[in-house]
């Protein structure tokens, strides 16, 4: 009898249990669909994740700076520059002309090069039989360049009008049109700027010459500048923009203009540093085309990103819409 009243006991404890664990899993499962997705996310967040989160700073490897452009210079001293900003065109250097006549007169019994053919000093252009002597003699290019203009054509004589007109490109000028706003400020001497933005050209040079006469059209006066073109690159006919230096400050610590972003209302530089790039707030004083002085908040030598500083900003706004979220 004991032994049935035991087992009974037994068996009628075994549903309680059952139940209870039943319990047990709703409340978990309950747990768990309190939990939204996002607060899943954040449980599974690395340790990385959460260390960058918690020191504001911004980790990338060696390999994401390459993919991202992102380039970082040093900050140090330069020479902030007030600029008269102008407009112009590239022109010929007038003495890179040079006209190649017939030395006497006779007939053209060859002519070796044409408009568009790059020659070189002493190269024959053509053949010429004198009337008086009936002997051949050459015509020779005087200069090296691109020959832009021929006169003639075999068997003709040859008449006081220049055979060839050769280009020597080696330097051009570039005229400027100042207005009389900014007259008073343009001097022979002073260094230009010289940009053609189509073709990402950039060069200095300086003005050579500041004409005295307006133009009756549009009241402005011509300033000349003069440019090494070695290379072929400056096309005459084409227009450029142009900053005449007007002066030059020092600056003991300057950023590129591109690095400079804003932040929550503050200007910023992201600053390298041993553990990752800082927003680093900073305060600007004088400012240029290119470079901007550094009051305080960054030392020379400091190194910050000068290229693509906008990656990083955004990657700090994606964090705060995270954490917000």
């Amino acid at each position: 009898m004991a032994c049935v009243l035991a087992l009974a006991c037994i068996v009628s404890s075994l549903p309680v249990a059952h139940a209870a664990d039943k319990d047990d899993e709703k409340h978990t499962e309950h747990e768990g669909a309190k939990k939204s997705p996002k607060q899943v996310d954040k449980d599974e967040k690395s340790e990385e994740d959460e260390e960058h989160e918690a020191d504001g700073k911004i980790k990338l490897t060696a390999e994401q700076l390459r993919k991202a452009g992102i380039q970082i210079v040093k900050a140090g001293p330069v020479s902030v520059r007030q600029t008269l900003p102008l407009y112009g065109v590239v022109t010929p250097n007038a003495e890179g002309f040079q006209h190649i006549a017939a030395r006497f007169p006779g007939v053209i019994r060859q002519l070796a090069r044409k408009p568009g053919d790059n020659v070189s000093a002493g190269e024959v252009l053509a053949t010429i039989e004198s009337n008086e002597s009936l002997k051949v003699y050459n015509v020779t290019a005087t200069v090296s360049g691109v020959i832009t203009n021929r006169q003639g054509a075999v068997g003709e004589q040859t008449t006081d009008t220049p055979l060839f007109t050769i280009m020597n490109a080696a330097t051009v000028s570039v005229d400027l049109n100042v207005f009389p706003r900014a007259v008073g400020q343009v001097k022979s001497g002073q260094p230009v700027l010289i940009q053609q933005p189509q073709r990402q050209l950039e060069a200095e040079g300086r003005l050579e010459y500041v004409s005295g006469i307006a133009n009756p059209v549009n009241q402005s006066i011509i300033a000349r500048a003069s440019l090494k073109n070695t290379e072929g690159h400056w096309i005459p006919g084409h227009f450029v923009n142009a900053e005449v230096i007007l002066s030059e400050t020092p600056a003991a610590v300057a950023v590129r203009n591109e690095a400079l972003q804003t932040l929550d209302g503050e200007t910023v530089v992201f600053v390298k540093e041993a553990d990752g790039f800082e927003a680093r707030p900073i305060q600007t004083g004088r400012t240029d085309h290119r470079y901007t002085e550094i009051v305080s908040g960054l030392v020379a030598g400091e190194s910050y990103v000068a290229v693509n500083s906008f990656i990083l900003k955004a990657d700090l706004g994606k964090e705060s819409i995270e954490d917000d979220d």
